[in-house]
């Protein structure tokens, strides 16, 4: 690691707190159970952990349908336990990112439920995007936006006469109300938000929808074209990816210009603070290099690339993302963030469909220049539970009448002990059920087995950390290589190979000694590296 910025290479951890590990036998993961396994967390070497939302909500989508943004859900415990996260992370020196969700709230909102009770024209409802519907009776929604969970994006109020009356804007769940940052009662609350957890010592922030804040003019009919919901979901397959691209060039209710001017005012707040705080967006933006008008220097620090994360397995097709990614944000100085997976997508043992192949593509992120996010159990290689219908609780599941599964299955409590009730999760019944063929991949096994995926990334992010090539800036020299090898240098001293064919290759090679490879089988003579199929190594150059 450098001695930049802290984040700029960090490796960065996320916590679905709901999932994680569970104190009270509740069957849901809470604060205390994070605390308790910090010591695991420190001991795999990341530098920091991001927890998904754990404020005040009814859960109708996995807490980003949030209530009270200034307070914890008793579900996962009280205020104080999440300052005592804070100060529990800080002493073993790991830092801490929350959520924040400012594009919507709950309908169970102080403000939303304020708005339902006021007249149309009201300010209480001019914090939302309340609007008269279309038609004669004005029955038929204001226009035809879509939601990106599937059905129309505008839901229909009863008023206070008992009637029909206007409509809401919600490009999620109809729970989850959009905000309208045109108001700036909305920046003022944000605002408040941030320096309430910033007070009390929270490092940085992940912004949810960071794109999705300013829409353009509702009343200008813009036309939603099929295949648009689907292509916003991190997991749509299309047979021409073209089309989907085609499809997010241009969306009238995401990434519109006006959201900068909205996170420089955030940057200034951050800057009054000391210690490095940073925020990183979710941005799903096309073309890619629209990413970096997120994190230009008066802007955000970070923005997940998603480019990469959709990108196949493919030597080829990864070199030109890795390449479009380091040239796009050179042009404001910006790091590289890069990720695998998170709550919202498939886990990568599924993705890209082996262990083998998973072990190898985290070693080529590992090995890029900039910080990386780990989703948990990522380092476990679990890959999505199949659950039944019945199980489903994502509201992708409900609003698509099951066309589309949703996102449980990426969201399974994690197996910590293969021979306690419920893996070690919880004493109770876990909210989702847990796969019996998770006992091969507990923490408590696979901690005790040299070989296992677990031990796999210890030693990647140990080596990530002490080899002076890793992490940091360094540039990345691609190497002339045959077709499906992946091959680069970094300064000083390391070299990656990766062989992304189904097939043994050998490759010519300056390394003299293995550091680290993805599985057994790397054969390294004079000059020459055999590697096996799906199969990346790290050489001392």
């Amino acid at each position: 690691m450098s001695s930049q910025a802290w984040w700029r290479d960090a490796a960065i951890y996320q916590i679905y707190p709901r999932s994680f590990k569970d104190t009270n036998g509740d069957g849901e993961g809470d604060l205390a159970g994070v605390v308790q396994e910090l010591p695991y967390l420190k001991n795999l070497g990341i530098d920091a952990i991001w927890l998904s939302p754990f404020y005040r909500s009814p859960n109708r989508d996995g807490g980003y349908d949030v209530a009270d943004p200034r307070d914890v859900d008793p579900r996962f415990g009280t205020l104080a336990n999440a300052e005592a996260l804070i100060v529990a992370a800080h002493e073993i020196g790991i830092r801490i990112i929350f959520d924040i969700v400012p594009n919507h709230f709950s309908s169970d909102h102080i403000w939303f439920q304020t708005a339902l009770h006021s007249e149309p024209g009201s300010p209480e409802r001019a914090r939302f995007h309340f609007y008269d519907g279309r038609g004669v009776d004005g029955n038929e929604p204001p226009n035809n936006w879509n939601s990106i969970f599937g059905g129309p994006a505008w839901s229909q109020v009863t008023e206070s006469d008992g009637k029909l009356g206007q409509w809401y804007l919600h490009l999620f769940d109809s729970s989850q109300p959009d905000l309208n940052w045109n108001n700036p009662e909305v920046a003022v609350d944000f605002e408040t938000t941030l320096r309430f957890w910033l007070d009390r010592g929270v490092d940085g922030f992940r912004i949810d929808v960071a794109h999705g804040l300013v829409k353009d003019a509702i009343d200008v009919g813009h036309r939603d074209p099929a295949g648009l919901t689907k292509a916003l979901r991190f997991d749509a397959v299309f047979e021409d990816k073209s089309e989907r691209m085609a499809l997010l060039e241009d969306i009238p209710f995401l990434d519109r210009d006006g959201v900068h001017e909205i996170y420089r005012a955030w940057r200034k707040l951050f800057d009054s603070y000391s210690g490095d705080r940073m925020m990183v967006a979710e941005a799903f933006v096309n073309p890619s290099s629209r990413i970096a008008r997120y994190v230009r220097p008066d802007e955000l620090h970070q923005a997940f690339n998603f480019d990469f994360m959709l990108t196949e397995w493919d030597a080829e097709l990864m070199q030109a993302s890795i390449t479009r990614t380091c040239s796009e944000l050179a042009t404001v100085s910006a790091p590289a963030t890069w990720v695998l997976n998170n709550h919202d997508s498939s886990r990568v043992v599924s993705r890209v469909g082996s262990p083998e192949k998973a072990r190898a593509l985290s070693m080529i992120i590992h090995a890029l220049p900039g910080g990386i996010y780990i989703y948990q159990g990522e380092e476990l290689g679990l890959a999505d539970a199949k659950l039944p219908d019945e199980a489903r609780q994502d509201p992708v599941f409900f609003r698509t009448k099951g066309a589309d599964k949703g996102r449980d299955g990426c969201r399974v409590p994690l197996p910590w002990s293969a021979e306690s009730p419920n893996f070690g999760f919880s004493s109770g019944k876990p909210w989702l059920p847990q796969p019996a063929s998770w006992s091969t991949q507990a923490m408590d096994v696979e901690s005790a087995d040299p070989d296992s995926f677990l031990n796999f990334y210890r030693k990647s992010l140990a080596l990530r950390k002490s080899h002076p090539a890793l992490g940091g800036t360094a540039e990345i020299e691609w190497q002339p290589s045959k077709t499906g090898i992946l091959h680069f240098k970094r300064a000083p001293g390391l070299s990656l190979i990766s062989n992304t064919t189904n097939q043994r290759h050998e490759v010519l090679t300056s390394g003299t000694k293995i550091l680290h490879q993805s599985q057994p089988g790397v054969s390294l003579m004079k000059e020459v590296i055999q590697l096996p199929a799906n199969t990346t190594v790290w050489l001392e150059d």
